[in-house]
C-alpha cells in the first residue's frame, strides 16, 4: 500500500512524462516595461504568488499521449513531415485544445504573469537568458525581417523542445523565446493605466515569439492577441502551470 501511494503522489508533482514542472517561487518581480510598444505599458513591480510551470513546450509525442487517453481531436499538423516529428512542440491547436490538454493533466494554461515572470526572472530581463540580443544559441528564430523562417540556427520551422540551452530562464525553463508562440490563458486588454483600445476583441494572448519571428519580437514582453478558435498556426503552441492553492 503505502508503495502504491508514494508512486501517486511522485506522478501527481510531474504528471506530464518527460516534462517536469520547475517551480518558481513567490516574491516581486517586474512586470509590463515603459519603453516598448503601447500594449506593453507601463511597468511595474508586482508580488508573485508561487507557481511550477513545465521545463518545455508541450512536445508531439506528449500531445499524442493525451489523444489517445482521451479521444480529442489530433494537432492539425500532427502528420506533418517537420512540424509533427515527435520530440519537436505540438503546433496547430486552438486556445480550446491547449486548455484541454493542461486540465487533462490537473494543470492550467499560464496567465500573462506568470509567463512574463517565468521567461524574465525577478528583475525584469529583456529577453530569458539576461539582456544580450538573441543569436543562432540561444533561440530558435526566423529571419532579420518578420515574419519568415530561417535555418540559421540549424532549424527551418520548429526545433526539438529541448534545444537552446544556452537560452534558457534563470530557473532552467527552455524556449521560453522563440521556438513557438505560446497560449496563455488570458484574454487580450490593455494593461491597466495603459492609452491602448479598451480591448482587442475576444481574442487570447500568445506569448513568447516563434521560429518565423524577427528578434524584435522575442522579448519577455511582446504581447500577441490572437483568436482563441484558431488551429491552423504552424508556429503556435503552449505549455502548462500549476498554480499555488
Amino acid at each position: 500500500m503505502m508503495t502504491v501511494t508514494l508512486r501517486a503522489a511522485a506522478a501527481d508533482i510531474n504528471p506530464i512524462v518527460d516534462n517536469p514542472l520547475i517551480e518558481i517561487p513567490a516574491g516581486a518581480f517586474v512586470f509590463g516595461r515603459d519603453d516598448g510598444p503601447e500594449n506593453e505599458r507601463p511597468a511595474r513591480v508586482l508580488e508573485g504568488r508561487p507557481f511550477a510551470i513545465n521545463r518545455t513546450e508541450i512536445s508531439n509525442r506528449q500531445y499524442g499521449r493525451f489523444i489517445n487517453a482521451t479521444g480529442h481531436r489530433p494537432a492539425f499538423y500532427a502528420n506533418h513531415p517537420l512540424l509533427g516529428l515527435d520530440e519537436r512542440p505540438v503546433v496547430g491547436v486552438s486556445w480550446g485544445d491547449a486548455d484541454a490538454f493542461c486540465r487533462h493533466y490537473g494543470l492550467v494554461l499560464p496567465s500573462e504573469q506568470q509567463y512574463e515572470r517565468a521567461a524574465r526572472g525577478t528583475k525584469g530581463a529583456v529577453f530569458p537568458w539576461g539582456e544580450a540580443r538573441p543569436d543562432e544559441t540561444r533561440a530558435n528564430s526566423g529571419a532579420d525581417a518578420c515574419c519568415s523562417g530561417d535555418a540559421r540556427d540549424g532549424y527551418p520551422m520548429t526545433a526539438p523542445v529541448v534545444s537552446f540551452a544556452d537560452g534558457a530562464s534563470s530557473e532552467g525553463v527552455l524556449n521560453l523565446a522563440g521556438n513557438v508562440w505560446e497560449w496563455t490563458r488570458d484574454l487580450y486588454a490593455p494593461y491597466e493605466g495603459g492609452h491602448a483600445a479598451v480591448s482587442a476583441g475576444p481574442y487570447r494572448v500568445l506569448r513568447g515569439g516563434a521560429w518565423n519571428s524577427d528578434r524584435n519580437h522575442l522579448t519577455t514582453t511582446y504581447r500577441l492577441a490572437y483568436d482563441p478558435e484558431f488551429r491552423f498556426s504552424a508556429n503556435g503552441g503552449f505549455r502548462c502551470v500549476r498554480s499555488a492553492p
